[in-house]
């Protein structure tokens, strides 16, 4: 062996010792900590997939990254996978590859219209303004919090060409009926999977439906990179436009440290550039840098090989609370998949009734005096918000469910790192919030 690899195994070994002693005795005391509603999971394979990857000295996407977007690809039953820096900047590229004057007349132009849902998070509708495009608004359904699919045939009009929906706390949405309107229409379907990852519809992981789909690694979700996302296709020419996208905008296709992929760096005639201009600095897109990180893929790497068993336990949080807090519907609605949908929960939605007897407000408060973590349902209806004020847009109805959701429901945590006892803390806590009302 060399001295190199002597020497890296040494500092992983340190490593280890380092993560044993100051991470892994950390104790959760039910009722004095906080009962999170979302939060990673990191263990000491986590910390040593970084260090390891460290230890190269390469710090931009390379072998790592390739692996990840590779396994990710394979998990999800996607073509091609492109990591980047956030889910918000997959949902950006998603969109913003649908511009491209490479898919010819399918592409999307500004003026062109988008459909999505109003109760959502702002990053899933942002990409939509910020290319130029007006979204159409419609309404979901209750207690599922998917798009309501007969507001979404009502929303069809004569340019409208696109569909942009997530789905909600890894809870799928109807995604026949979607593509069926889709395909009907001509339009495009981007799915956002960022509360999603693992979740299924009629046996198949999202993310394999739609044109495009997005996913994220921000420290709430299924899995972490820190930050990270990752944009899914199975169409052929948009994983070359979602990474030149992502790439400043160049056309050259070489991953970074690479030159001449295609073996005629010095030898194309694009545009109205010199002849045999060199092709790494040749730019076909109005791009970004939204690059991710070699240690951000490590980190993914490490953190996919426990994914099934992140799953397994959100799925037990999520049977718990069901039973759980099935005593108390006379307070509030419980949750309800789509049909034929496995969902891989993000988080236990619930909605106050309107005979609770109090507020959304008044429970809110109480659990995070008890030390249970909660969080409202993203923006709720994004179009009472102070950002989307004056946006162009059409709107399909009065959006009755959309307010609902922002004045009563709310969602509590069942990710991976809540243990059965944290569980039934905060079942409890419900329990004891209700008694005595009528």
């Amino acid at each position: 062996m060399s001295l190199e690899h002597d020497l890296r195994q040494s500092v992983l070994r340190s490593a280890r010792q380092f993560f044993d002693v100051a991470h892994a005795n950390r104790i959760h005391r039910t009722g004095v900590d906080l009962v999170t509603p979302s939060g990673p999971s990191l263990d000491a394979s986590d910390l040593l997939s970084v260090v390891d990857s460290a230890l190269d000295m390469w710090f931009t996407g390379s072998k790592r990254t390739r692996t990840f977007e590779s396994v990710l690809s394979a998990y999800v039953g996607s073509g091609a996978c492109v990591f980047v820096n956030s889910g918000s900047s997959a949902n950006l590229l998603a969109v913003s590859a649908l511009m491209s004057p490479e898919l010819g007349d399918a592409r999307l132009k500004p003026g062109d219209e988008v459909i999505t849902v109003a109760a959502g998070f702002p990053t899933t509708v942002n990409p939509i303004l910020q290319n130029g495009l007006v979204p159409v608004f419609v309404d979901v359904s209750l207690p599922t919090y998917n798009i309501d699919v007969g507001e979404l045939a009502k929303a069809v009009g004569p340019r409208t060409r696109a569909v942009v929906l997530a789905h909600t706390l890894g809870n799928p949405f109807n995604i026949a009926a979607v593509r069926d309107i889709c395909r009907d229409n001509a339009m495009w379907l981007i799915e956002d999977c960022c509360d999603a990852l693992g979740s299924r519809y009629d046996g198949k992981m999202v993310g394999s439906f739609g044109d495009l789909a997005t996913f994220s690694f921000y420290p709430a979700h299924h899995i972490t990179t820190g930050e990270g996302g990752m944009v899914a296709t199975n169409h052929d020419l948009l994983p070359k436009i979602v990474r030149s996208l992502r790439d400043w905008g160049r056309h050259c296709w070489c991953e970074c440290g690479a030159d001449n992929t295609c073996g005629k760096r010095f030898g194309w005639r694009l545009g109205d550039l010199p002849d045999c201009y060199d092709h790494k600095y040749t730019f076909s897109h109005i791009g970004y840098n939204l690059k991710a990180t070699e240690l951000q893929a490590a980190l993914g790497c490490s953190q996919m090989k426990r994914l099934p068993e992140f799953n397994a336990i959100r799925q037990r949080n999520y049977e718990m609370l069901c039973s759980g807090l099935a005593p108390l519907k006379r307070f509030f609605l419980l949750p309800e998949v789509e049909d034929g949908s496995e969902p891989s929960w993000f988080g236990f939605p619930l909605t106050v009734t309107e005979t609770a007897g109090f507020t959304r407000n008044d429970l809110v408060r109480w659990l995070n005096d008890n030390k249970v973590g909660t969080r409202l349902l993203f923006g709720g209806n994004l179009l009472r918000q102070p950002a989307y004020a004056d946006i162009p847009k059409r709107v399909i109805g009065d959006l009755p469910v959309s307010d609902l959701i922002m004045d009563r429901s709310l969602w509590i945590g069942l990710h991976q790192s809540m243990t059965r006892e944290m569980i039934e803390y905060v079942v409890k806590a419900l329990h004891a919030f209700c008694e005595g009302r009528t």
